[in-house]
């Protein structure tokens, strides 16, 4: 999908990869991007329209919709990066710990998702979310956060065999990235000790990398978006397992083509 003269919403906006993207998108030509995030984002270009918004809840996701419609006639993309991760062993009951996480990084972008459908009746648009590397496989420490990915990576992959519109909705799965990401997921109310730093998986890559793979992605219609070439091959098998798969889902697609005729 081209993305000059497009009008954009992207989600976690102020720091890390969506700050870099930001950066990056404001280079098309005739882009507005909508810049979201709980904290102001610095506004560097004319482009850029900021909007602080908390994504976990419902009502603030309606009224990011509601505002970006009237800034914009139409909203073309919507790039779903915010998000957050928790560093800790799996302990203490805690439901709202666990709502908050799966409330911003699954249910959030998959409503923003049906809301772009909804909108977008007819018309071409695009949704990228970001997973992780972690939803193909799993890193001990990042067990609730890995669940929340691989939530996406599942929506995603039941999804394209219902897909009957005119949209996109593509999925990017960074490994480690160099930001501060890894440190904010730190939980000091379990066992995890504030003087320590969070270790970093290897291996890492900068936001800008990540960024121009999304960039990439978009405009080249990507379902599945893999900034490393090296997490790629490695999951060689595993891809070779979906693959596989395909008429299995390709015969179910067809069940429930027919139920709903």
């Amino acid at each position: 999908m081209k993305i000059t003269h497009k009008n954009i919403i992207l989600t976690g906006a102020a720091s890390g990869i969506g700050n870099a993207l930001l950066n990056q998108l404001v280079g098309f030509e005739g882009v507005t991007v909508l810049a979201v995030d709980l904290n102001e984002v610095e506004n560097t270009s004319n482009k850029i329209i900021s909007f602080k918004c908390d994504l976990s809840q419902q009502s603030e996701v309606d009224r990011l919709f509601e505002f970006a419609l009237t800034q914009f006639q139409t909203i073309d993309i919507f790039i779903a990066n915010a998000g957050f991760a928790y560093y800790e062993v799996i302990d203490k009951p805690d439901w709202q710990r666990m709502e908050k996480i799966f409330q911003v990084n699954v249910f959030s972008p998959i409503y923003a998702f049906q809301k772009m459908k909804d909108l977008n009746v007819g018309r071409e648009y695009f949704v990228l979310m970001t997973s992780s590397a972690m939803a193909k496989l799993a890193i001990p420490g990042y067990a609730l956060y890995g669940a929340t990915k691989a939530a996406l990576d599942r929506f995603e992959d039941a999804y394209r065999f219902e897909n009957q519109d005119l949209g996109h909705l593509s999925l990017i799965y960074p490994i480690a990235t160099k930001t501060n990401f890894f440190n904010r997921s730190t939980d000091f109310s379990l066992k995890t000790k504030p003087t320590k730093e969070v270790p970093i998986p290897f291996p890492a890559h900068t936001p800008e990398d990540v960024a121009r793979a999304m960039i990439k992605g978009i405009l080249r219609n990507e379902t599945h978006i893999y900034p490393s070439k090296l997490f790629q091959i490695s999951r060689f098998s595993q891809k070779l397992f979906e693959i596989m798969s395909y008429p299995y889902q390709y015969f179910y697609a067809k069940k429930l083509k027919n139920w709903l005729n």
